[in-house]
């Protein structure tokens, strides 16, 4: 009785958190496909953002995660590289890294937004300034440049500990066969433990990508604008980004039942965008599985 009893509770609790799913979902997408259009989705936004598109903004949110993407990854798989393949278990910095990363992967987006202000934009930023451009201010400014770098930051843990766990359910006795047969350790880690672990280190990378898509704190600060009816051309522009374009709407519009149908429109197309980074994190993991199960 008392298992059924705690089947039954964990369904039902099951059951509720996929009824508030879909009538949140329900409820976006009843009040954002009036104002869907192909218009909506690929225009630029003019009369003080009540016509017009949102196509800046989809671009910003695509050039954002990908230069992301770019400074993230990278520094995410080399560290959890020597975390795993080439420091001591039992080293003082192994210890010492891995409790920076848990940290760093409690800290509130917030304080990332202030340090990327603080840092990257004040500190880097006037200092490539007063090197390169006489002080000039180019780079000490928000931009989409140091958005990225925030963002990268922010989704690093997510990179290192999804990387580790790809990194360590790789057989020993894969491993160890490589360097049985007389590969060095850099060939096996290259031709047998990466390729062996790339599906959970490619879904670490674009989960890391759909939380950087839907972050707002970190880029306030940092890049984005709401309103900019052109396509930034250079990282030290700056750039539209869907998720800060809902926080605005939603908080500081003068005229809130004239943007309503907008903002239901834009968080419909983020969250479409968003699940089409899952389901395309969904797809490479099986294809990568089903040709690594082939031996191709």
């Amino acid at each position: 009785m008392k298992d059924k009893l705690f089947i039954g509770l964990s369904a039902l609790a099951m059951l509720v958190i996929l009824a508030m799913l879909a009538l949140i979902l329900g409820n976006i997408f009843w009040f954002g496909k009036d104002r869907l259009s192909w218009e909506f989705i690929s225009a630029s936004p003019r009369v003080g953002m009540t016509e017009g598109g949102i196509f800046p903004a989809i671009f910003g949110t695509v050039a954002l995660v990908f230069l992301m993407t770019i400074a993230v990854m990278p520094a995410g798989v080399m560290t959890a590289i020597y975390l795993e393949e080439y420091a001591r278990a039992d080293s003082k910095m192994v210890h010492i890294v891995q409790q920076a990363v848990a940290n760093l992967a409690g800290v509130p987006s917030i304080v990332f937004g202030l340090f990327g202000l603080g840092f990257f934009v004040n500190f880097v930023g006037r200092g490539v300034d007063g090197l390169f451009f006489g002080g000039e201010l180019n780079y000490g400014q928000p931009a989409i440049l140091w958005a990225s770098a925030t963002l990268a930051l922010l989704t690093l843990p997510v990179v290192i500990v999804t990387t580790s766990e790809a990194l360590r359910a790789v057989p020993r006795e894969i491993k160890e066969g490589g360097l049985a047969l007389g590969a060095t350790r850099l060939q096996n880690l290259w031709r047998i433990i990466i390729p062996s672990a790339l599906p959970g280190i490619l879904t670490g990378g674009i989960l890391a990508v759909s939380r950087g898509a839907g972050e707002v704190a970190p880029i306030m600060f940092t890049g984005a604008a709401y309103f900019l009816p052109y396509l930034p051309t250079s990282p030290n522009d700056q750039f539209m980004e869907l998720g800060y374009h809902v926080y605005v709407m939603a908080t500081q519009s003068p005229d809130v039942e004239a943007t309503k149908p907008i903002l239901y429109s834009t968080v419909l197309v983020l969250l479409a965008l968003t699940f089409l980074l899952n389901l395309l994190a969904i797809y490479l993991r099986a294809r990568l599985r089903k040709r690594f199960a082939e031996g191709r």
